[in-house]
């Protein structure tokens, strides 16, 4: 059951405008996924000379996209225009913060725009690579998104990105199942499925794994923070509290159950911990020569001492 507040990409650039004061408080968990997803380009023999970053948030991965590919012409999206003004003031090459900003004035400047995962304004095959760290799971429909993101892709183009899989927060869904039976967390997509609307979008080779992290708190209240500001749960709420879709914190007393719920999850360490499943993948785009037979399923066939490497003609 998807959210009703994030089916409409007006009201999910809203809740990101609101984060985006205090989202470098959870920003350690991107970066520590993009810094894996960075591991698994450095197998990949690609050079882009143009290169989006999709949901770029604070500029984690236009960091990364430079760092690995410093002549190229580099793009971050996101939904939110407060997001991307936070990452043009982390930018050192426009602060020209000290002699980091001094070295990167001579590489290419980022360009941003604010836009639709499903209506990007660019034209069709304008970039080489596609990168999204944790951003494509907030879009209750992924289908939608990937043949957009195709279009958008050169021939011999790769698309690489991240996102949460089921069972992600799972600890916290346990702790909200004995309280009511309302859905109070987002729903997130499984992998396999992922592979699969990859292939009806007429991207080739796809390859998928996932792992899974668990952060630890001190506190019921630390761990609802972060969650909150990731964008986890299904209540959104505005900055005065009001609940503005699903179900939210309701009373003290509702509250008071969560936390009591949570605290008798403690580890042996006496922290509660959250898991966060990860899902990985990364695909091309190929001209129709290029694609590979597919089995009954749809799914292509990889030898597996060719995971990683570009597909050629």
């Amino acid at each position: 059951m998807s959210d009703p507040v994030l089916a409409r990409p007006a009201a999910l650039r809203r809740a990101f405008d609101r984060r985006a004061a205090r989202f470098a408080d959870v920003d350690f968990l991107l970066r520590e996924v993009g810094s894996r997803m960075q591991d698994r380009l450095s197998y990949i023999k690609a050079t882009p000379a143009r290169a989006l970053d999709l949901g770029c948030g604070l500029g984690q991965g236009l960091a990364v996209l430079r760092a690995q590919y410093p002549d190229a012409q580099i793009c971050g999206v996101d939904w939110s225009s407060a997001m991307l003004a936070q990452a043009q003031k982390l930018d050192p090459q426009r602060t020209d913060a000290g002699w980091l900003g001094r070295l990167l004035k001579k590489r290419p400047v980022f360009d941003f725009a604010q836009a639709d995962f499903r209506a990007l304004p660019f034209a069709g095959a304008s970039f080489d690579l596609l990168w999204s760290n944790l951003a494509l799971h907030w879009d209750p429909a992924p289908h939608a998104i990937f043949p957009e993101w195709h279009r958008i892709t050169t021939e011999g183009g790769l698309l690489m990105f991240s996102l949460f899989g089921p069972d992600t927060l799972r600890e916290l869904r346990s702790a909200l199942a004995g309280i009511d039976a309302g859905i109070h967390t987002l729903r997130f997509v499984d992998m396999h499925d992922i592979g699969d609307m990859l292939v009806h979008s007429r991207w080739s080779t796809p390859v998928m794994d996932m792992e899974q992290l668990t952060i630890t708190y001190e506190t019921p209240q630390a761990l609802l923070a972060d969650v909150h500001l990731l964008g986890g749960m299904a209540g959104l709420t505005d900055e005065a509290g009001r609940c503005l879709g699903g179900a939210g914190l309701h009373t003290p007393r509702w509250r008071q159950r969560l936390f009591d719920a949570l605290d008798a999850q403690r580890n042996p360490d006496g922290l509660i911990p959250l898991t966060f499943e990860i899902v990985y993948g990364h695909a091309w785009k190929l001209a129709p020569t290029q694609r590979q037979a597919l089995d009954e399923e749809g799914r292509a066939m990889i030898p597996i001492d060719q995971i990683g490497r570009k597909p050629r003609a």
